[in-house]
């Protein structure tokens, strides 16, 4: 394998993984993506401080070897105890780039570039309005091409759902889901629609058989895990997309399609995912599900490009100054 000049760097969550390869895709260097594992003791250790961390990965970890590369990519608190022990290992020679509030002083890392709703600030941080992701236009053109017209029987409008699940604050909320049910049953039938619906990993075979049942006499689908997700080319071809608010990831990549997102919470919801949704609402991006379904237009939330560049600049690969602030907050 030729030498990679970009290393993307997660514990391997696919939330995770897909914002490391989406600013690496963006950026636009040639990258090999490692997913690393920690053993105890290193797994509870801070970044800042976690002697031999390099000794404690997981026998199924990917290597993480010279020849270094250029430009790492890393994303979630376990990567950054592994990212600092590369940039050390290194000498300096890797540029670090981490995405997600490392948990630690920006100071460790070349580049932090957290959700403005985690509140970190730092010379060195670019906060974002939210998670970064792969979803581009040419992404989007590509699963509208290569849907052709599978989905054809459905009436429109096609109402994507995207379910997320469990979270470290509770399980999904069975009550909240058979609300949902009824809001989109309604939906439906009020327009005519289809209901095309994606669980996550997280969502659960019990959920999942929930909405397969509650929605067995709607037009449309819910995806059994068979074959290829359609996630892409649900946003592609979308009229109206509803998201479970307990992903940032998600929500983020709904509002890149520039069509009417709305969320629903199906569990608890802490401090910051309010910031991060109270922000999406006051700016018009976003609206709470509720049955009932509008049409609004906003300018798509898209911050991958963005972040890309300048680290592009700061690797000498892109001319032009930097700018004064590196916020890509508006």
């Amino acid at each position: 394998m030729t030498e990679a000049y970009c290393w993307t760097l997660t514990t391997g969550e696919a939330g995770m993984t897909s914002q490391v390869r989406g600013l690496a895709e963006a950026v636009g260097l040639p990258y090999e993506h490692k997913t690393v594992g920690l053993r105890p003791p290193w797994r509870w250790m801070r970044g800042s401080f976690a002697p031999g961390v390099l000794r404690g990965l997981t026998s199924d970890s990917d290597s993480l070897a010279p020849p270094w590369p250029r430009l790492l990519i890393s994303c979630g608190r376990r990567s950054a105890t592994v990212a600092v022990a590369l940039r050390r290992a290194s000498g300096g020679a890797i540029m670090t780039v981490h995405i997600q509030d490392p948990q630690i002083a920006p100071r460790h890392f070349d580049w932090v570039v957290p959700p403005r709703h985690d509140g970190l600030t730092g010379p060195n941080v670019i906060a974002t309005r939210g998670a970064l992701h792969r979803v581009t236009a040419e992404r989007l053109e590509a699963a509208r091409a290569d849907l052709g017209d599978a989905w054809a029987a459905f009436p429109r409008p096609w109402i994507a759902v995207l379910i997320g699940g469990a979270t470290q604050r509770g399980d999904l909320g069975q009550e909240r889901l058979d609300a949902l049910i009824r809001d989109l049953r309604s939906a439906a039938g009020a327009s005519g629609g289809s209901v095309l619906v994606t669980p996550s990993r997280r969502t659960g075979e019990a959920s999942t058989r929930r909405l397969v049942e509650g929605l067995a006499d709607v037009p449309g689908f819910v995806w059994g895990g068979q074959g290829e997700n359609p996630f892409m080319a649900m946003l592609a071809t979308a009229d109206h997309i509803v998201v479970s608010a307990d992903s940032v990831s998600m929500v983020s990549e709904a509002a890149a399609t520039g069509v009417p997102v709305y969320t629903v919470a199906l569990g608890p919801l802490g401090r910051r995912l309010q910031a991060f949704h109270s922000a999406l609402e006051a700016e018009g991006v976003t609206r709470p599900f509720t049955g009932a379904l509008d049409q609004w237009a906003y300018t798509p939330v898209n911050d991958t490009p963005k972040v890309a560049a300048r680290i592009r600049r700061e690797l000498g690969l892109e001319a032009g100054a930097a700018p004064e602030s590196v916020s890509l907050s508006p």
